[in-house]
């Protein structure tokens, strides 16, 4: 019989392999390997997901890794844009293809386009095209509307982000700095092939080694791959089996250690989008039942706060015109006592004075709850 690990353990277990019960002095680049990519879909999230999780966090010193192509930014995990090592690039992408594939068959606006389209040609005049001089979608849109004029241009060029694997060239994603989505081949930009050794196998284990414990399940719910359930039963003597307190079983990689579950887990912030929330089928490790509808009725937020491990409120910055002031809005999603407020606000000074630097009037808002 598995030993049963509880919930505690896998809370602190997870965030303990995340960086986030201990920041941690490792170089970044590592990090962002360790952690398979961060989710960044907003420009700014991987900032933040990096200093709450760093010791000493250079945003400027990080931004600059897009620009010498140690970073991308690229559609990779769940059909969604990642930052991501450019060697995790090469490894990452060609594994994700039928997650794009899928996303183009059931496309509500193109996929009957796309089912009639011959993309071959279209994917032979984009390529060299975006190579030479990288494109924004509305002038990849227009090229290939005049090359092709009786073609769905739209559709054509959403084809070309699914099967192409465009990164987004710098200066967009680089801190401090700002550029409309602008696209060429990730084998041109680092000038090296993808990888065509690249196994589900070996994705796996990293995702175990970053989110683990974890079900198949939950392994799709991070990659949107399907067919996990063949995947671990493969890899099974490489693994170790666990019970939640559920029944459920859990794999692990075989030598890895499971936290303490006595550890304290400090306030962290979250970005809007957060690998470590949404890398779960089931998210139970981090929500407590009284938050979860609380955050699912949320208006608008831009991120998320840890307090004991578990999600206890979202937060979002309004800033006035021209920007000379900026007050962070802390919204809890469950009871805390006056030493919780206390954490979360200490907390929240310090994220706010990063996240908008240069900016003197600075001011927290804890709502009550």
């Amino acid at each position: 019989m598995p030993d049963v690990v509880t919930q505690r353990q896998l809370n602190r277990t997870t965030l303990e392999r995340q960086f986030l019960l201990e920041r941690t002095g490792r170089d970044p680049v590592d990090v962002v390997h360790h952690l398979v990519g961060l989710q960044a879909q907003e420009p700014p999230d991987p900032y933040l997901a990096m200093w709450s999780r760093l010791e000493a966090f250079d945003p400027h010193g990080f931004g600059a890794r897009l620009t010498d192509r140690t970073f991308v930014r690229i559609v990779v995990m769940r059909g969604t844009i990642h930052l991501v090592t450019g060697d995790d690039c090469r490894f990452l992408r060609p594994l994700v293809q039928p997650v794009l594939d899928r996303e183009l068959r059931i496309h509500q606006e193109y996929k009957a386009d796309l089912a009639a389209m011959d993309l071959e040609p279209v994917l032979a005049f984009a390529r060299p095209l975006l190579a030479e001089t990288p494109l924004p979608g509305s002038k990849l849109r227009a090229a290939i509307a005049e090359r092709f004029p009786d073609l769905n241009a739209g559709a054509a060029a959403y084809a070309c982000r699914n099967h192409l694997a465009l990164v987004q060239v710098p200066p967009r994603g680089v801190w401090g700095q700002t550029l409309q989505v602008t696209n060429t081949p990730a084998e041109s930009w680092l000038g090296r092939p993808l990888r065509t050794d690249a196994t589900v196998d070996e994705l796996v284990l990293r995702y175990l080694a970053a989110f683990g414990p974890a079900s198949p399940a939950d392994a799709t719910a991070w990659s949107g791959l399907t067919g996990m359930r063949a995947v671990f039963d493969r890899l099974g003597p490489q693994l170790r089996r666990y019970r939640n307190e559920a029944g459920k079983v859990l794999f692990d990689l075989a030598d890895a250690e499971l936290a303490d579950p006595g550890i304290p887990a400090p306030v962290r912030f979250l970005p809007e989008y957060d690998n470590v929330l949404l890398s779960h089928r089931d998210r139970t490790r981090f929500f407590p039942e009284a938050a979860s509808t609380a955050f699912d009725d949320a208006r608008f937020f831009k991120g998320t706060a840890l307090h004991d491990g578990l999600v206890v409120a979202t937060w979002w910055i309004e800033r006035d015109q021209p920007h000379t002031a900026s007050v962070l809005h802390v919204t809890p999603t469950v009871s805390l006592d006056r030493a919780a407020r206390r954490d979360v606000e200490s907390e929240a000074e310090r994220m706010l004075a990063f996240r908008e630097p240069g900016i003197d009037r600075l001011t927290v808002e804890v709502s009550a709850r």
